[in-house]
């Protein structure tokens, strides 16, 4: 096996990046970003902390975060499982990572910056759903943001119809746990999941 040890040799095995692979990174929203943002529903976020890494999934109605302005982002912390895995790392290390979806669009968009948690009732306020508000919401502030090659999602097929599996094709969230902890009630645990969620959606 042949490994690659040192920077040298990787940039010396890849070469150098093209033009438009470097005149895409800025330092700020231009507003193609912006409004490549403001459609998406969707992104994962990345944040790192002592134990290692996490990514997150991220969704929300309308638009996953809110552009605040051209440097700040401002993603509403909605209900969950309570594991705060990003808010423990963010807590901890503030640097994130975004990577933002739109269905249909073979690109991602990506922002890097720092994060911080903020618990202001008036700003919670803001984001109020069903009469119901975040735990808190992530102000991220932007440090680079650039669009991805579309290659990685036109091989995958992602957005293809006849890609999107049926049900019945993966195991079931109760079924992984039941495998997991044999005495866990995964079949309930399925039967009941559409009521918790319709009831606990934000």
């Amino acid at each position: 096996m042949t490994l690659i040890k040192t920077l040298d040799d990787l940039h010396a095995h890849y070469g150098t990046a093209g033009e438009a692979s470097q005149i895409k990174e800025i330092e700020r929203l231009s507003p193609s970003y912006k409004h490549i943002i403001e459609s998406s529903a969707f992104c994962a976020l990345a944040t790192c902390g002592p134990e290692g890494l996490d990514c997150s999934p991220r969704g929300d109605e309308g638009s996953v975060v809110r552009v605040h302005d051209d440097k700040t982002l401002l993603m509403p912390d909605r209900r969950g499982n309570n594991r705060i895995d990003s808010l423990r790392n963010i807590v901890r290390d503030p640097r994130v990572s975004l990577m933002f979806m739109v269905p249909g669009w073979n690109n991602v968009l990506r922002v890097n910056g720092m994060a911080e948690i903020s618990v202001d009732p008036e700003l919670l306020t803001t984001f109020e759903k069903e009469v119901k508000l975040p735990r808190s919401v992530i102000i991220i502030t932007i440090s680079t943001v650039y669009f991805q090659c579309a290659r990685a999602l036109m091989r995958s097929g992602m957005w293809d119809d006849r890609n999107r599996i049926s049900p019945g094709d993966l195991p079931t969230p109760g079924m992984i746990m039941q495998e997991i902890k044999q005495s866990f009630d995964g079949k309930a645990y399925d039967e009941e999941w559409a009521g918790r969620a319709a009831n606990s959606m934000w």
